[in-house]
């Protein structure tokens, strides 16, 4: 019989948008299993459903613009179900990938105002060919009353004070005009995102409707010098492995030369910068973490050398194998914050930095020390700043599972989450991992009132079957929990086909197909069309994605 101990930690998810209705663009109907019950409950909109629409004979234009993927969506109304292409949808941006794809991604809007969550994607091929279209739009939005009776100030005055926010915040409040469908009505509202740190960290999103002044939702996002001369230096790990990392001289007045665990040696990115958190709750007297040698040796500099030196290779695993210049993909700097308040169990990604506790020495060990956590938090980053998942149900869990995928693929030595941050209790109790990609139901899941929904004897669920039904006040919905089914199935795939070839197929449903609000059945069709993108229709790795999925009961 298993021994059951709860460990007081998740790993924290990224910076999130709002929710829109569980229904989506694929053609192929989600397997019963799949569609939360609350989720239906709660968002009763029409979302329309055109997915991969794949034809016998795709389009061919004389180029791959923005116009071009308007002229298709105009003339294939009755496919797409997008009405009024032109007025309804605007543009965010065009890329093109190694492949000579183009994909021209839209915003549904009213007067200019996006429409929360709501995404079409027209993918181009080489020839200019439209050979699929994927997204959400949402067909109850008619003729919205975009006006607004509230200010902007006064929207950020009331979301500041519904999380009752410190008078810190760690950086100012942004707020932007959205249409936000709730509970079957469209709201004219100021979406505002708080961020803070303290006893209970915050990155909040709040909306407010821009009409009444009142909030309609709200949800934590919280996922959880001089000139420089940068050179190499030497640290000593949490396990006690030898690091070698890039640092930086630095020059105080009266004290002379020091040394900084600041990394501007590689091009084109703004620098890979370690501060010290200080056992507070604050970042307001973070500072960069400096030692009086290059040799960075002492108790206190292990857990800041790991993060900084796993921050390195998270950085060249996305770099080298997908190409992608850090986070955002345009080299924003990669900052981690550690020694983060006392004896706290945990790490995350506010939307800004990472941030690492050092855990309470008897179920956790400083949470900087492993690098699938160093990679699980910093591709939340990179979710963000692509398919941007909302953190809520299965959205949330495939946000959840795409951070955990790449953490096993950057640290390739398991296939398992946080087998390097456990502490001797946990250990001594049979607790030697967070989750596990290979065997999930041998992981009891670690909080109480999340193993109340489950049908399994408390254990992570590997099949539909065992899909815990949860509402959004509990663990947003089962993020943490029911992304260790679509975790499996990567598992099964990438054992088919080879870690390498798994981690290009999953970055390319991630930054290519998925949207804000795609389910599971979305996460497949994303990675089966990824899969025949790169490696051809009927190919192994098609199969292999296919039945990866099939294991888990994602239809």
């Amino acid at each position: 019989m298993k021994k059951k101990i709860i460990v007081p930690v998740v790993l924290s998810s990224a910076m999130l948008l709002g929710s829109i209705p569980a229904s989506s663009l694929f053609t192929k109907p989600v397997h019963a299993n799949v569609m939360s019950t609350q989720a239906v409950k709660e968002w009763n909109e029409k979302a329309n459903v055109p997915l991969f629409v794949k034809e016998r004979h795709a389009e061919k234009f004389s180029s791959s613009t923005p116009s071009d993927a308007l002229n298709y969506l105009k003339k294939n109304e009755g496919k797409t179900g997008i009405q009024a292409s032109e007025k309804n949808l605007k543009l965010k941006d065009v890329q093109k990938d190694e492949l000579g794809m183009t994909h021209v991604r839209y915003n549904q809007a009213v007067n200019g105002v996006n429409v929360e969550g709501a995404e079409v994607i027209v993918h181009f091929n080489e020839d200019h060919e439209v050979v699929s279209v994927n997204g959400r739009v949402n067909q109850t939005i008619g003729e919205v009353d975009t006006s607004t009776s509230l200010s902007n100030d006064d929207a950020l005055k009331t979301a500041l004070s519904s999380v009752n926010a410190p008078e810190e915040l760690t950086y100012e409040p942004t707020s932007e005009l959205v249409i936000y469908p709730f509970e079957g009505n469209n709201h004219t509202a100021y979406k505002v995102n708080v961020n803070f740190m303290g006893d209970e960290p915050g990155n909040w999103f709040v909306f407010v409707d821009a009409k009444t002044g009142k909030v309609i939702d709200q949800y934590n996002g919280l996922m959880h010098a001089d000139e420089m001369k940068t050179q190499k230096g030497v640290g000593k790990g949490v396990h006690g492995d030898h690091r070698e990392l890039h640092i930086t001289q630095v020059k105080e007045p009266k004290s002379g030369t020091k040394f900084a665990l600041a990394d501007y040696s590689h091009e084109n990115l703004e620098g890979i910068i370690t501060y010290d958190a200080k056992n507070n709750n604050t970042s307001s007297d973070d500072t960069v973490y400096v030692g009086n040698s290059a040799a960075f040796i002492g108790d206190y500099d292990r857990a800041l050398v790991d993060a900084h030196y796993n921050s390195e290779k998270v950085y060249e695993y996305f770099l080298n194998e997908h190409n992608r210049n850090s986070l955002d993909g345009n080299g924003m700097a990669i900052i981690s914050r550690v020694h983060y308040g006392n004896n706290y169990n945990n790490a995350s990604w506010n939307g800004r930095w990472m941030t690492y506790g050092d855990g309470d020495g008897i179920f956790m060990t400083s949470l900087s020390a492993g690098l699938d956590v160093a990679a699980h938090e910093m591709t939340h980053g990179v979710i963000s700043h692509s398919a941007n998942l909302v953190y809520r149900n299965q959205s949330g869990a495939l946000n959840e599972s795409f951070a955990d995928v790449f953490g096993a693929l950057v640290d390739d030595s398991d296939w398992e989450m946080g087998e390097d941050i456990m502490a001797p209790a946990a250990k001594a109790d049979g607790v030697t991992r967070l989750r596990s990609l290979s065997d999930p139901n041998s992981v009891i899941v670690s909080n109480a009132q999340r193993r109340a929904y489950s049908t399994n004897g408390g254990v992570y669920p590997d099949h539909m079957d065992e899909f815990y039904y949860m509402p959004t006040s509990v663990d947003g919905g089962g993020v943490h929990v029911n992304s260790s089914i679509t975790n499996h199935a990567a598992y099964l795939i990438g054992q088919e086909i080879g870690r390498e070839k798994l981690g290009k197929i999953y970055y390319r449903a991630l930054t290519v197909y998925l949207t804000s609000n795609s389910d599971f059945s979305d996460a497949r069709q994303a990675v089966v069309q990824s899969a025949i993108d790169l490696y051809g229709e009927g190919s192994a790795e098609e199969k292999a994605a296919n039945a990866g999925f099939d294991s888990v009961g994602i239809y």
